[in-house]
């Protein structure tokens, strides 16, 4: 009996979601009220607001269910591949994938997630659990990469890539290119570089800039 309400549990907060997004998509993030996303879902307020507290949380919903996936079709391509260049692209364009359907609501919702203080910003305690899940995706990265490099570098780098990505989304939420091929570009010729700084990090003659770059990244984060 318990399992069966657990799924009737699970399956209504699904309806709720779906639905929230599709009327943030259709009618923008604050011309959308829980009232409607009741109504549409075929809910009650009380019972929407007992899945979620407000459309925030839905939003962080929305997060959780994207990195998921993102997670899930990433585990396959990891698996085999064991080039940096090759596992971080990987990474990298396959969010742009799973984002692709999401594109249109992400530019109305954006300003929102753009505020420092609100609780939708990728920063925010709030987000912490899909911000810890993505920053492990590129721990991931790093640790099944064959490429050497230098070892302090190695330790920071599964963060360091998390913001590297952040500006990518940044840029992808400015995209209007078909079907985000800028977007795609930009991995293209950014990945490149950015494995090319990572290789020679263990190189004698630049370990020093390695240590002062890490040091600094250090000192912003304290």
């Amino acid at each position: 009996m318990s399992e069966a309400r657990n799924r009737g549990s699970e399956s209504t907060r699904e309806v709720i979601v779906e639905t929230a997004l599709r009327l943030f998509r259709e009618r923008g993030f604050d011309a959308t009220t829980m009232r409607a996303i009741a109504a549409e879902a075929g809910v009650s307020v009380g019972n929407a607001y007992y899945y979620f507290e407000g459309k925030e949380a839905l939003i962080q919903a929305y997060y959780d269910r994207a990195q998921a996936e993102h997670e899930q079709v990433c585990r396959e391509f990891l698996a085999r591949e064991s080039s940096f260049a090759a596992r971080l692209s990987g990474v990298l364009r396959e969010w742009v994938r799973v984002s692709e359907p999401y594109h249109e609501f992400a530019v109305k919702f954006y300003k929102h997630a753009a505020e420092p203080t609100n609780p939708l910003s990728p920063f925010s305690a709030q987000s912490s659990p899909a911000r810890e899940a993505s920053i492990a995706i590129y721990r991931e990265v790093v640790e099944g990469s064959r490429d050497r490099m230098n070892a302090e570098l190695r330790e920071e780098l599964p963060e360091l890539l998390w913001l590297l990505s952040m500006g990518m989304v940044l840029f992808w939420v400015h995209d209007t290119s078909p079907g985000c091929a800028r977007t795609y570009r930009l991995i293209e010729v950014t990945v490149p570089l950015v494995d090319r700084l990572v290789g020679l990090s263990h190189l004698p003659g630049l370990r020093g800039i390695t240590k002062d770059f890490i040091a600094a990244v250090h000192e912003l984060r304290a």
